[in-house]
């Protein structure tokens, strides 16, 4: 090497020196036959928010959601189980949240609330926040999956439905029940078979000259009775002047919350799942 550094320049002596490095870090160097595996990112990790944040959109949310959510987001009267909602889930920063409580579904029954964005942050905080505490909570669920309501036979429910049920009486799967299935999904579609609180009576009025007028019960209490007639036109009389019967589809419904087995109310459920 003494020999070598009187022979070479300076600037061949570096790129020498350079070379034989590199040649020590190569052959040290493990061989890879095969690209490295791309690691895979674990899931997200749920965010959390400044108490503060949280306790003020906790009191927007008692005041406004609570009554048909539940206090605390786990589900209400009619309201769904927030904490294991889908929408929920997938929101980012109120992104989706927002847009319903601005909007309101009104095919659901739910109202618009004109909230600021701040209450919105706040409500947003308070229900992230509540799903994440029930994610990590073992026991005591109080929402219902779709799944759980899938251990039925369909078939079996097809012929109760036609037969020992009466059922098909009333109902038709290829016209009030048509598409059902789309319409409602899990808990809110067996709701809507054991107890459908939306259904419009029929009410018909016998005057005292005789005649008749028939339509969808609009009003009725001890002095009054009313309907909308097939012309759209409310009409209404004193109960004291008339006579009147109503048609209340609910009433049957009732009549079999006493009658149903276990069997008929998982096989009846099955079967409307395939009235899509």
């Amino acid at each position: 090497m003494k020999y070598l550094r009187w022979l070479l320049p300076g600037r061949a002596l570096l790129a020498l020196a350079l070379f034989a490095s590199l040649a020590v870090s190569a052959a040290q160097a493990p061989v890879h036959n095969s690209p490295a595996p791309v690691k895979q990112a674990g899931p997200a990790l749920a965010r959390s928010y400044p108490l503060a944040v949280v306790q003020s959109g906790g009191l927007v949310f008692r005041q406004h959601c609570s009554f048909c959510h539940g206090r605390d987001a786990g589900g209400g009267e009619s309201g769904p189980d927030l904490t294991r909602s889908k929408l929920v889930t997938q929101d980012v920063d109120g992104e989706k949240i927002g847009a319903v409580v601005r909007n309101g579904r009104p095919d659901k029954g739910m109202p618009r609330f004109n909230l600021s964005y701040q209450e919105i942050a706040g409500l947003t905080a308070f229900i992230h926040t509540q799903q994440n505490n029930a994610l990590t909570r073992k026991g005591g669920r109080k929402g219902v999956d779709v799944s759980d309501l899938q251990t039925g036979n369909a078939e079996a429910g097809k012929q109760y439905f036609e037969g020992a049920g009466g059922c098909a009486t009333c109902h038709s799967p290829a016209g009030d029940l048509a598409g059902i299935a789309s319409r409602y999904k899990g808990l809110e579609l067996e709701e809507e078979m054991l107890y459908p609180r939306q259904a419009k009576s029929k009410v018909s009025v016998t005057l005292a000259s005789g005649e008749t007028t028939t339509g969808t019960l609009a009003y009725l209490d001890e002095f009054t009775v009313g309907l909308v007639d097939p012309t759209g036109v409310y009409r209404s009389w004193r109960t004291s002047d008339v006579q009147y019967k109503v048609d209340a589809p609910v009433d049957a419904h009732a009549e079999l919350l006493s009658k149903y087995t276990d069997a008929d109310i998982h096989n009846l459920m099955a079967y409307l799942q395939t009235l899509r």
